[in-house]
């Protein structure tokens, strides 16, 4: 059964994305704002694909805060960066430098305004996403960050990258740690399956905390369904 559902999620989902980022430079004319509203019909289909052909259900334990804030979250699967993304109400994410070079689908990304960063995490390429970050502040979007820097399999708890820490130092605003378990349901390679994904919204985190208390309080709250299944 669950080779079908992974099939028919295939076929249907990315079947009719196409379209939509085909799409998405035509809605672009009419402005950022068009585009992110636009991207939150994405995210609400892809929201259904998951419940409805996946049979996954997903349960949701703390919220988001009011207002714009940083919200670094764990890295499991794809699911977590559009499931957030309307969540969070179309907030600026930072990714992997490599995704906004795809044709059409990373030039509408640039225009949705994602923070594309190099992962190899020079000192210009860290200039570039605090510079592109305070812009979304500015905007009053939150932004999304996957602090470890890759998905990982469930179980592997890697070190924060370097440039967490200086987005939060720079943003000065509350980061909102979130755990989640999408890898065991989904995994990178092999047929997904349906059951429960939580996601867990953390206690927010002031800023000003030096670096060493902010990246141990951040890895522990996003690792925290490893050690605490919901």
């Amino acid at each position: 059964m669950n080779r079908i559902r992974s099939l028919a999620f295939a076929i249907v989902f990315y079947g009719l994305s196409v379209p939509i980022v085909l799409l998405a430079p035509l809605i672009s004319l009419a402005g950022p704002a068009a585009l992110r509203r636009y991207t939150m019909v994405w995210t609400g289909f892809h929201h259904w694909c998951v419940r409805a052909l996946l049979g996954i259900r997903i349960r949701v334990e703390g919220a988001p805060v009011k207002g714009p804030a940083l919200y670094a979250a764990k890295h499991q699967a794809m699911f977590e960066t559009l499931e957030l993304a309307g969540r969070l109400d179309a907030p600026a994410i930072v990714m992997k430098r490599e995704l906004a070079a795809i044709p059409v689908w990373g030039w509408a990304s640039r225009r949705y305004g994602v923070i594309a960063i190099d992962r190899a995490a020079s000192a210009t390429a860290l200039r570039a996403m605090m510079r592109d970050a305070k812009a979304a502040q500015a905007e009053g979007r939150s932004v999304l960050i996957f602090p470890e820097g890759t998905r990982v399999v469930p179980g592997e708890a890697p070190p924060l990258r370097p440039g967490f820490a200086g987005l939060y130092r720079a943003l000065a605003m509350p980061v909102v740690p979130v755990a989640l378990d999408s890898g065991h349901l989904l995994p990178r390679k092999g047929t997904k399956r349906s059951g429960v994904i939580t996601i867990r919204f953390g206690e927010p985190i002031a800023p000003g905390l030096s670096r060493a208390e902010v990246e141990a309080a951040v890895h522990e709250a996003i690792n925290v369904l490893e050690r605490d299944p919901a």
